[in-house]
């Protein structure tokens, strides 16, 4: 599995990372895409007239929103029509968005004349219960108490979020309990980004990049409202959540660093020693035009959220970018060990995956501290050798021009680093480069002759690859010049 391209920082600091909470100053949240889904769950038990009018909308206190005017007790049966909610809420069809569908006609296609109303439940002229919810015991063996308690809750966070400019319409139930997402809380999920507006231009879709989202409760991530939504939603769920512009003012920086991290760029490119409003201010273009319109004209989303799972805190092993400050300064020596394993067993993808880990929980750190600094030069020198030793990885598997880059790097920094010049040289050598290959060769054995037969094998390779290339350009070109 090839793995993304590792950023670049000659003159700044920064992490691959960039998505984990606290870390990023864009988006505080994970490298890789996770998935969270939070469905109802229950059992919906509504007294119908008529199966022509469908309940699809649930509103944020459990009741649902039919396109029909509310029952009352004195209501005659042809009045009622086809009503199914409890209310008559206009649920999720303000603030810009779409009015949701008004109920089918009561006519099918075989008949000619309206479907009389079935007699309501009960006894005649007795007025019809509103709809209530039936609790099931979860899968996990929780009854009907339990769930009862975690509807509510469910309903409470759904109201708060509608309160504070948040609508949430379930498109998919979910399964199992309510997750009590204490911090700590893993959630894996897909999303997609849509503008509200009759046509709901999408702007982001993490199925398109192949990797779901991952967010940790409590790591302060950049767009609280996503947190907040995942709060509502159990495994399996598929909800959109309609949110006022104040809400995703800053989705443009976190945007970027998701679209930075699924291309193998650096997540906090353009970015400096800075808040992320000062961050937004700066920098006119986000490099992407339509993250740089929503930048200068915040206007409302929409959310598409499937939720894949939900781990609770001490279930799965914590990636480098949710770990504390001190735990990436404990883990780093034990990542790097397990990284020279790998390389040693020929494993070298892992290996490379390892390093990139060890080196991301680094450049992390320096991002907190003032370049230049010595506790950001004592950090850097921590840096160097996990990032040869990713170098010498991606040689092995052919990836030369990130070779390159993060040799120069190297040397734009420390211009005696004898292995950086003789990986450079053997990149150049690798890509044709022959000038530059010889002369990084050379400054290898000006540095450390001791190296003279390891760099005169390279230099004879290199030879050897030129006049093969001369003989196979010699045959392809001869009937050009021949005619």
């Amino acid at each position: 599995m090839a793995l993304p391209r590792l950023p670049v920082l000659p003159d700044r600091t920064g992490t691959r990372q960039g998505l984990a909470g606290g870390d990023d100053p864009a988006t505080h949240s994970p490298r890789r895409a996770g998935a969270l889904t939070v469905g109802l769950g229950d059992i919906i038990l509504l007294p119908i007239h008529t199966a022509a009018f469908p309940c699809r909308w649930q509103s944020v206190t459990g009741g649902f929103h039919s396109g029909m005017p509310p029952v009352s007790p004195g209501m005659a049966p042809e009045e009622r029509g086809g009503e199914t909610g409890n209310r008559g809420n206009d649920v999720g069809t303000g603030r810009g968005c779409r009015r949701w569908p008004r109920p089918l006609p009561t006519t099918t296609p075989h008949s000619r004349s309206p479907r009389p109303a079935a007699p309501p439940p009960g006894r005649q002229g007795e007025p019809r219960a509103a709809a209530t919810i039936r609790k099931e015991p979860s899968r996990g063996g929780r009854g009907r108490a339990g769930d009862a308690g975690g509807a509510g809750a469910m309903a409470q966070q759904v109201e708060q979020l509608r309160a504070d400019g948040v609508d949430k319409e379930v498109l998919r139930e979910g399964t199992g309990p309510l997750p009590d997402f204490r911090d700590g809380t893993k959630a894996t999920f897909h999303y997609r980004t849509l503008r509200c507006g009759d046509e709901e231009t999408p702007v982001d879709d993490s199925r398109a990049r192949g990797k779901p989202m991952e967010l940790i409760a409590g790591k302060k991530f950049k767009l609280p409202v996503w947190e907040a939504a995942l709060r509502t939603m159990r495994p399996g769920e598929r909800a959109r959540f309609r949110c006022d512009a104040k809400h995703v003012v800053l989705y443009p920086l976190v945007s970027k660093s998701l679209r930075n991290i699924a291309a193998g760029k650096d997540p906090l490119e353009g970015q400096r020693h800075c808040c992320s409003i000062a961050q937004m201010h700066e920098h006119y273009s986000l490099g992407y035009p339509d993250l740089d319109e929503l930048q200068k004209n915040p206007q409302p989303l929409i959310f598409d959220i499937e939720v894949l799972k939900v781990e609770p805190p001490g279930s799965y092993q914590q990636d480098p970018w949710a770990m504390t400050d001190e735990e990436k300064l404990q883990a780093v020596p034990q990542i790097h060990k397990e990284g020279n394993e790998l390389y040693r067993q020929g494993k070298v993808p892992e290996a490379a995956a390892k390093y990139y880990d060890a080196i991301a929980c680094l450049k992390n750190l320096q991002m907190k501290e003032q370049p230049g600094s010595p506790d950001w030069i004592e950090l850097d020198q921590k840096i160097t050798p996990l990032l040869l030793n990713y170098c010498q990885c991606k040689l092995q598997c052919e990836e030369y021009y990130e070779v390159l880059d993060h040799c120069s790097s190297i040397l734009n920094k420390y211009e005696d680093n004898v292995k950086a010049y003789f990986k450079r040289g053997k990149a150049h050598a690798a890509v044709w480069n022959v000038a530059e290959a010889q002369a990084d060769f050379a400054k290898v054995l000006a540095l450390d002759p001791s190296l003279r037969p390891v760099v005169s094998k390279e230099l004879r390779s290199l030879e050897a690859r030129l006049r093969e290339k001369d003989a196979e350009d010699k045959i392809r070109f001869k009937g050009i010049f021949s005619q």
